[in-house]
């Protein structure tokens, strides 16, 4: 029964997003709906799972989302620091930076996560990434001090996602 289960559903999680996504994405909510999502949430993953190397061995759900309300407050945040910026100061005084974040995450999953926040978090956008996962480049719209933006991201984000994944 395990391994059906396993075979049915190779990443749970994913078939739970999908369903809710796909129920979210209709204008009403209905039974039919539900269940249609369901056999996508199903079917999509069961398609794609060759092309996942591996799931995350550890996952810490609880820290997961005190992480994504942290994000959330970030990016209301930044939304205003940015347009205070764009609204104040012209484009002759940003002080944009390149910033290099070396990496100590090593899963994938934690890297992407730790790339998107970067990049949903409006003033910062996650350019490029080491060919071995080592380092995250990181394009700052406005700072004076790019050793301060590595360290924020580094203790902010990528700490806590370490706890998450390992």
């Amino acid at each position: 029964m395990n391994r059906f289960f396993a075979w049915l559903f190779p990443h749970p999680l994913l078939t739970l997003i999908l369903t809710v996504v796909w129920t979210l994405l209709q204008n009403q909510v209905s039974a039919g709906m539900v269940v249609f999502g369901l056999i996508l949430g199903t079917i999509i993953p069961i398609l794609t799972s060759r092309w996942w190397p591996d799931s995350p061995r550890k996952f810490k759900v609880g820290k997961m989302i005190s992480y994504c309300l942290l994000v959330i407050w970030d990016i209301m945040v930044a939304n205003v620091e940015v347009a205070w910026i764009v609204l104040t100061r012209p484009n002759a005084k940003l002080r944009p930076a390149w910033v290099v974040v070396p990496l100590d995450l090593r899963q994938s999953e934690a890297i992407t996560i730790l790339a998107g926040t970067v990049t949903l978090t409006p003033g910062t956008v996650s350019a490029d990434l080491s060919d071995h996962g080592r380092s995250l480049l990181v394009h700052a719209l406005d700072t004076d001090d790019p050793d301060a933006v590595r360290n924020e991201i580094k203790n902010r984000y990528e700490r806590r996602l370490k706890e998450i994944f390992e």
